[in-house]
């Protein structure tokens, strides 16, 4: 009969030493690789104590930035939603009235902005995308729940407060230095 392939093998039923039916060998070396690791550095920390350093591109939760006067920057023309590859992102735009003048920039804005963190992959995309660098991905670690619903992240969590501003990474503050320039 002729072979189908060129990686078929033989087998070969050979007989085990004395040493390899009692396992001796495998035993002694499983040992010592685990005797080499208790001597090694610890790589984990002790969290609450000791936070780890993150890189300056890290990017973490979003936040919708302000503008020095204190109005929102997004007007919900939902480029953000359309470069978000998870679809993470929804909008409802609305029209600015004369009594919301103070809060808004625009004739327009986004009178719900919603991420859903869960489908997030913190790809950076909707910072790039946004013409009014409204959106940007910050250095906080998004807080651990335990209801699916409380991913959903709203303008309560997502927009700044008038008197403490996120401050943004390196990387971001350099993105708005050179959007004054030009």
């Amino acid at each position: 009969m002729e072979k189908l392939t060129q990686r078929s093998k033989q087998v070969v039923n050979k007989e085990m030493t004395f040493s390899e039916r009692i396992y001796l060998p495998a035993i002694f070396k499983g040992l010592a690789i685990t005797l080499s690791h208790l001597f090694k550095k610890k790589v984990s920390l002790n969290y609450p104590e000791v936070k780890r350093d993150y890189s300056a591109v890290y990017r973490g939760q979003h936040v919708l930035k302000r503008d020095d006067e204190g109005r929102e920057r997004c007007t919900a023309c939902g480029l953000c939603a359309v470069a978000c590859p998870a679809e993470a992102i929804t909008m409802e735009a609305a029209e600015r009235s004369k009594e919301d003048l103070m809060n808004y920039r625009e004739e327009k804005y986004a009178a719900t902005y919603e991420i859903n963190m869960l489908r997030c992959i913190f790809c950076g995309l909707c910072e790039e995308a946004c013409p009014k660098q409204a959106i940007f991905l910050t250095d906080r670690i998004v807080q651990p729940e335990d209801n699916r619903g409380s991913f959903i992240y709203g303008k309560d969590i997502l927009v700044e407060t008038r008197d403490s501003r996120v401050d943004i990474t390196k990387r971001q503050v350099w993105t708005l230095n050179e959007e004054a320039k030009s």
